[in-house]
């Protein structure tokens, strides 16, 4: 119902925002905005001119959304679906279908800083990285294999350091709230001249909306920064995460309208959640080091090493399931840089990344949340790398051209160690994919700049689709891979107080891999012919007020982001279901996203953001779905003056003021149709940051 007002707003920020540029202020103001910088490219460059999708959420963003998960802030961005089932249990695609990702993350490869956060198996911890110290996100969105492997939906980066903060100080934050909430964090910076050391420390516990969904996490974080020699910095980063969370499972329908509250249900032929205590934990080690090393001003390299260590565990209705997985692997390019003169200024970069993951799996019985009777172990070892070459040109300072490559491989062993107690691997590669992307940017004027690309999307499948929870070892289990053609402008103003940022987009993707059920509720995975995917997204943001300190409304910005996914299973036959044409499974066809912030005087503070979300399809067939649901969220805050290097917050939020009864992941094509994951209803938080 808000939708149509949606649009308007798009249009009369606009032309607020032409009418503003004629307007001269009331009173000078020497408030600086930022340019939004863009480093995911291998280099910084401002994000009017970069030739792709991206978008930044920097820390400013991050701090005004709920810091005890990713979701509120992620789901900002255009193009992006987060969902958390139960608290703790994250589900992230970028333009694509959560099909792949029943339970993680598919089809996007995410870096913290420079070191892969997905090992070569495909898997990404996200959940196991605390939000709230994290500084900025980088999503580079749609195929972009050609400097970061195999991917058909995009990019994630996660920067742990506040490149507008380089200070030393001590900081520290908590809060609680409804149904248990409880997060604690703490953070120190030590900077010299030519050292930074930070360290990130946090808790949390949430006790959760439903049965059987109590969560817990302890994090810590360490980033340290060492400018050995003019240009030159080795920068060391780390992370220890020991995560754990309840698993509650999903409803029907007419459970999930009786009490929303209940964790799964036993059956005559199974027991519920409860009785077999399902739950997932997860303690992860990660650690690396990054050198960058100028041998003069024209040649650079870039090297990381890095490593991490998993420890996973997943009682589940029907089996137990432990695995350790050891990664390691290296990241290099080198980087040569023309002169720059007016006409062109042009860079080459060349680089490699190779990762190597060991996993043990093993399955055994569940007897009440402990293992019983070994079912199947088996040893897998999945290999990935890739060498790529990119050219990027400025021409007149007007066109912005990329031309990029990458070879890619994939490969994994195995070997069962029980029942067949074999002793030689079984050796699966893939052929080797080349990756394109070809993209330009032209700016027509200075507050104007028209882009577009092309690029191939190829992502293998991950080691839990290879090796799913059916026990079984998928060799015929191939790549998807298809291309994406794109284009879209940027229109900023003179102040940057005002950008919109709009694209449409075409991608063809063949050989999807899609999760099917087997009737005893272990999954497997299938290549189900293709997809045809076109999507429109677009954002605004647009200080309506800009940043000032002498007037009674001290700054009012209004954000607005829009996406649009026509997305179709193309050819698409299952035994005797054919399901060409119907929509993409755990899609939302539209998505409105829009927030207000006000400042006050005395640096009192409102946000208020509404989220629409339009009817997803459960089922491949098209013939369930769960409806459409408005969010409203709200957060007050209140920093008063204390010191001009001590700022202290207290605040208080609310979640779903609508007190809407949705489901925030949804259990796609489930047996049993228990398709339904309820979300908390109308919620409330408080709690206070320090910083020094």
């Amino acid at each position: 119902m808000l939708k149509p007002f949606t649009i308007i707003t798009f249009a009369l920020a606009a032309a607020i925002s032409a009418n503003a540029q004629n307007k001269k202020p009331a009173k000078k103001d020497t408030t600086e905005l930022k340019t939004v910088i863009v480093k995911g490219y291998l280099s910084d460059q401002p994000v009017i001119s970069v030739p792709a999708s991206v978008s930044v959420l920097g820390a400013a963003q991050l701090r005004i959304q709920p810091d005890n998960s990713f979701v509120s802030a992620l789901n900002t961005v255009p193009g992006i679906r987060t969902e958390e089932r139960s608290p703790g249990s994250y589900r992230l695609s970028i333009r694509g279908s959560l099909l792949r990702s029943p339970f993680g993350v598919r089809d996007v490869k995410i870096y913290f800083d420079d070191i892969p956060l997905t090992d070569a198996g495909g898997n990404s911890y996200l959940n196991a990285i605390d939000i709230a110290s994290i500084q900025k996100v980088e999503i580079l969105k749609g195929p972009d294999g050609s400097l970061f492997g195999a991917n058909s939906g995009g990019v994630v980066i996660l920067s742990p350091l506040n490149r507008y903060n380089d200070s030393t100080y001590i900081s520290a934050g908590v809060n609680g709230g409804s149904y248990g909430l409880f997060h604690e964090k703490a953070a120190v910076q030590l900077k010299t001249t030519n050292y930074l050391l930070n360290i990130n420390q946090s808790f949390q516990t949430y006790h959760g909306y439903r049965q059987n969904s109590d969560t817990h996490r302890n994090y810590l974080q360490l980033a340290d920064s060492w400018n050995y020699s003019g240009k030159n910095t080795l920068k060391a980063l780390g992370i220890y995460s020991d995560l754990a969370y309840e698993t509650p499972g999903g409803l029907t329908l007419a459970q999930y309208n009786t009490d929303p509250t209940l964790a799964r249900q036993p059956t005559p032929t199974l027991p519920g959640a409860i009785q077999q205590r399902i739950g997932i934990t997860t303690k992860m080690y990660l650690g690396g080091l990054t050198n960058e090393y100028h041998f003069n001003d024209h040649i650079r390299n870039v090297l990381a090493v890095f490593g991490n260590h998993v420890d996973f565990a997943n009682p589940f209705i029907t089996n137990y399931e432990q695995r350790k997985e050891n990664t390691y692997g290296f990241r290099t390019y080198f980087e040569l840089t023309g002169d720059k003169k007016p006409s062109l200024d042009w860079k080459v970069d060349l680089g490699f990344e190779w990762q190597q993951t060991n996993s043990n799996i093993a399955n055994y019985g569940n007897k009440k949340g402990v293992k019983d009777t070994t079912q199947t172990i088996d040893d897998i070892h999945t290999n990935q790398h890739f060498v790529f070459v990119r050219y990027a040109a400025d021409v007149y300072k007007r066109l912005h051209i990329e031309a990029a490559v990458s070879l890619n491989d994939y490969g994994y062993d195995f070997k069962n160690l029980y029942p067949l107690n074999q002793n030689n691997f079984t050796n699966c590669n893939f052929s080797a994919q080349l990756m394109p992307r070809l993209a330009l940017s032209y700016q027509i004027i200075n507050a104007l700049a028209w882009r577009a690309s092309v690029s191939r999307g190829y992502s293998s499948p991950t080691t839990a689709e290879v090796r799913p929870t059916d026990n079984i070892v998928n060799t015929s289990l191939q790549a998807q891979y298809g291309w994406n053609y794109e284009t879209g402008f940027r229109l900023r103003n003179s102040d940057e107080t005002f950008m919109l940022d709009a694209s449409v987009y075409y991608y063809r993707l063949n050989n999807a891999i899609v999760r099917r059920l087997n009737a005893d509720e272990t999954e497997h995975y299938i290549n189900a012919g293709g997809t045809n995917q076109l999507g429109t997204e677009a954002s605004l943001y647009y200080w309506i007020i800009r940043p000032n300190s002498y007037s009674f409304i001290r700054g009012l910005q209004f954000n607005e982001s829009f996406t649009y996914s026509h997305f179709r299973f193309r050819d698409y036959i299952v035994t005797n279901a054919n399901y060409s044409g119907n929509r993409l499974t755990g899609v939302p066809e539209n998505v409105f996203v829009s927030s207000v912030q006000i400042r006050f005087p005395e640096n009192l503070a409102l946000f208020v953001q509404h989220t629409y979300t339009s009817k997803i399809p459960l089922n491949d067939a098209s013939t369930v779905y769960a409806q459409n649901y408005n969010l409203l969220q709200a957060r007050v805050s209140y920093q008063p003056s204390i010191g001009r290097k001590t700022r202290f917050e207290i605040f208080a939020a609310a979640d779903n003021l609508l007190n809407q009864k949705y489901s925030l992941g949804n259990d796609l094509n489930a047996v049993g149709n228990r398709y339904y994951n309820a979300a908390p209803l109308r919620n409330y938080s408080v709690g206070m940051n320090f910083m020094y």
